[in-house]
């Protein structure tokens, strides 16, 4: 599928058929998006690939908290993903690379990097960025290989999340992209009944 098809395609799938994905179809749309942008090249995000029920379970466990989202009317739907890639991002590692010769700055300046060493304190996350370009990446990489996806943000059970995966406490939980077959009862989000920013007005030539 050329890129401009899957573009205009992709959209957010909140109901799946449960039906297993093809290993090496999963493996593929994975691959493809550990080529996306990555600021300074550090490629400061990690992908924890769960696949099937069993893999699946803690993820959920840990992000629905208080049943929250099982209350929702898209949490049939959504629980039937066959696959989950919840996307960590490392602050640290992009601390490390922006203190580095090429990164640091001019001779003499501030060695702890030009950006400093409180990542709290950056102007742009880099990390977050660099996670939501792999994000993307899966998404459209479903889209081309005919597959359902949606993101699911960070909202509840980061701690829980990074303990039942065993992921390092120094990674931050970005979100989760779902893949599989659309199951074909999805119902329609509320977000779209309400007004949509046209696209005119989003574009600004020369200036504001």
């Amino acid at each position: 599928m050329e890129l401009t098809e899957a573009l205009a395609r992709r959209r957010m799938v909140r109901s799946f058929s449960g039906r297993p994905v093809d290993a090496q179809v999963v493996e593929g749309i994975v691959a493809r998006a550990l080529a996306a942008p990555s600021a300074g090249n550090t490629r400061g995000w990690d992908a924890v690939l769960l696949v099937g029920e069993e893999e699946t379970a803690p993820f959920w466990s840990a992000t629905t908290t208080a049943d929250w989202r099982v209350r929702s009317r898209r949490w049939p739907g959504l629980a039937r993903a066959p696959v989950v890639v919840a996307l960590f991002a490392h602050p640290g590692a992009y601390v490390a690379r922006y203190a580095e010769p090429d990164k640091a700055g001019a001779p003499g300046g501030d060695p702890r990097g030009r950006l400093g060493e409180d990542a709290a304190a950056w102007p742009v996350p880099y990390w977050f960025v660099d996670a939501a370009f792999g994000a993307m990446a899966l998404l459209l990489g479903a889209a081309g290989a005919g597959l359902g996806a949606c993101f699911l943000g960070n909202f509840r059970g980061e701690e829980g999340l990074r303990e039942a995966l065993g992921v390092p406490h120094d990674r931050r939980y970005v979100g989760a992209v779902l893949l599989g077959e659309p199951g074909g009862d999805d119902p329609r989000s509320a977000s779209l009944e309400g007004p949509r920013r046209a696209r005119s007005s989003m574009v600004h030539r020369g200036r504001w």
